[in-house]
């Protein structure tokens, strides 16, 4: 990597629920916050997406027909806007300055995403919080996080997840799972490797975007992915 760098960071809202399953666990939002804090400290730029899961999900909010895809979508929208300020008041209470910028207008609890202001923000060393995905209905926060850090000019994306990142199989079913280092945009859309849905690899490919998968709970293991590739990943590449 370069010597100025920026990043993107993508995790699930079921992150921030810890073991309820529900909701904020505040002890998780501290610990992540912290890890970010950890970044910033040796000037590192970072930008945040966070998923809605925790709160809900538009897929399975319209799964019996009653909530249409659309207004579930909607509705898993403002949930990234709540964890999304939970990350904010988090950061700060680090001392570390963070903005939140919705894809969707709402002025009164944060700023309306604005290419050319995020990017300023980070130059600043604020940390940019993106929210309610891309505005749009039919895509995903990994799709979203892609599109974000392609326009901010990251070199790379992290999703932080609670594995260490990808195998050939599921780990947690198969004990002969192989873990891998390394792996091209083509292998990562196959259907047994789960990294990111197919509209976020392609827009990466397309982008020569690097994508990192590493667990997010492995106290340091992101400072040292970031800053010389040391931390324990895998990473999607050409």
């Amino acid at each position: 990597m370069s010597e100025h760098k920026r990043i993107l960071v993508k995790f699930s809202g079921e992150a921030l629920a810890g073991d309820s399953g529900f909701g904020i666990e505040n002890s998780v939002l501290k610990y992540i916050a912290c890890e970010i804090k950890e970044l910033v400290k040796n000037e590192i730029e970072v930008g945040i997406v966070i998923g809605g899961g925790n709160i809900i999900r538009g897929v399975t909010a319209s799964k019996d027909g009653l909530i249409k895809r659309t207004s579930g979508d909607h509705m898993g929208m403002l949930a990234t806007v709540i964890n999304a300020i939970a990350m904010r008041e988090a950061l700060e209470s680090l001392g570390l300055e963070a903005r939140v910028q919705s894809a969707i207008t709402m002025e009164a609890f944060c700023e309306t995403y604005i290419m050319l202001r995020a990017q300023r923000h980070l130059d600043k060393g604020r940390v940019v919080i993106f929210a309610a995905g891309t505005g749009n209905t039919f895509f995903t926060t990994d799709t979203s996080a892609v599109l974000r850090a392609v326009e901010m000019q990251a070199q790379m994306i992290v999703k932080a997840t609670k594995v260490d990142g990808v195998y050939d199989k599921d780990p947690k079913k198969f004990k002969d799972a192989k873990f891998l280092n390394s792996l091209s945009y083509d292998e990562a859309l196959k259907e047994d490797i789960k990294v990111m849905d197919a509209t976020a690899i392609a827009l990466a490919k397309d982008n020569a975007l690097p994508i990192v998968v590493c667990n997010m709970f492995n106290s340091g293991n992101l400072l040292k992915i970031v800053q010389d590739n040391s931390g324990i990943c895998s990473v999607v590449r050409n």
